[in-house]
């Protein structure tokens, strides 16, 4: 029999206990958008990053200050502009005296990439370097500056935001690109009730105040506990056929509508997200229920599909719907 308990189980029971106070702190600020913040905390706990779609207005930038505040790290927001250069998120070298020798030297002053939870303000409304810049930082979590390499704090959590109705004079995120985001997450209107409430609470003389719940060292522990979260060999195989099935043109659905299909980071990411998804249920082992959850996150930015798609309002929404009806969870004996 497998044991699904991690070794330290009464040290993540006790951090996972603040779980609770951690979405109550949001909640104060952030009306509504459950699966929003259930999906950023999943991004968060993973050690990933998140690509949020959403109009103006919605609380993009309040849901991440927020999140910065509830777990006591340091925010940076960053405003992405046609004219912002590399040197402006990663920083620059600048000229000091030190007065007791009169020597002069240089001094690299940090950018706000340095920011533990960094809000990349629609990304796509900069330039290809200035967001590769970004984007290398994402990935290998340093930037390199003068021939010299400085690490990023951790924990280190992006979250890139994007209008997606003004489009005049973006620069599109590439695809390969796009990869480098654990989730794409998507926010919508509030309800009818969340937005009466809202509109009720921030509309008096009262600000709320968010209280920080967690430490900087709380949170490495979670990520770290959060790759020991149990998946079975099954699980990860029915993964791996979830990702490949979309790139089988065997598959009618599959050659109907999709250009080109996920690749194996694809998997990584959803057994990744799912992992930490279990772990904010409170527990040790990933269902298949948690995989179906991530499907769309995960997938939305990894799947292009054809002009066919688009023409018959076909999302990558739909296809990772429609992956569950394709691929069967145990493998035929005889496949």
């Amino acid at each position: 029999m497998t044991n699904t308990t991690p070794p330290d189980e009464k040290e993540v029971r006790a951090l996972l206990d603040k779980l609770p106070r951690l979405r109550q702190e949001i909640g104060k600020v952030i009306i509504g958008q459950r699966e929003v913040i259930e999906e950023l905390l999943t991004a968060f706990l993973a050690g990933g990053h998140c690509l949020l779609q959403g109009l103006q207005g919605l609380g993009k930038t309040l849901l991440i200050r927020t999140l910065s505040q509830a777990v006591d790290l340091t925010f940076a927001r960053i405003k992405f502009t046609p004219d912002l250069k590399t040197s402006d998120i990663i920083g620059t070298e600048v000229l000091e005296e030190d007065h007791a020798t009169g020597k002069r030297f240089f001094q690299f002053n940090k950018g706000p990439l340095f920011g533990q939870i960094v809000l990349a303000d629609e990304i796509n409304r900069t330039p290809p370097k200035t967001q590769s810049a970004l984007l290398e930082a994402m990935q290998e979590g340093s930037v390199t500056y003068g021939g010299k390499t400085y690490a990023l704090e951790r924990p280190f959590f992006v979250l890139a935001t994007q209008n997606p109705i003004e489009q005049a004079g973006t620069y599109p995120l590439p695809e390969a690109q796009l990869d480098r985001f654990l989730l794409y997450v998507t926010i919508g209107y509030p309800d009818e009730a969340d937005e009466f409430t809202m509109l009720a609470q921030t509309t008096g003389k009262g600000a709320a105040k968010v209280e920080p719940v967690m430490s900087a060292d709380e949170v490495r522990r979670l990520q770290g506990f959060a790759r020991e979260v149990v998946i079975s060999e099954t699980m990860v195989q029915y993964v791996g056929r979830l990702v490949r099935a979309t790139r089988d043109k065997s598959l009618p659905y599959i050659n109907q509508w999709v250009r080109w299909g996920a690749g194996p980071r694809a998997g990584q990411s959803l057994i990744l997200a799912a992992k930490a998804r279990a772990l904010l249920s409170g527990r040790f082992a990933v269902t298949p229920e948690d995989l179906r959850a991530l499907a769309a996150p995960v997938l939305r930015h990894r799947i292009l599909l054809n002009f066919e798609a688009e023409g018959e309002n076909i999302t990558t929404d739909d296809v990772a719907a429609e992956l569950f009806k394709l691929v069967p969870q145990s493998k035929s004996p005889l496949s």
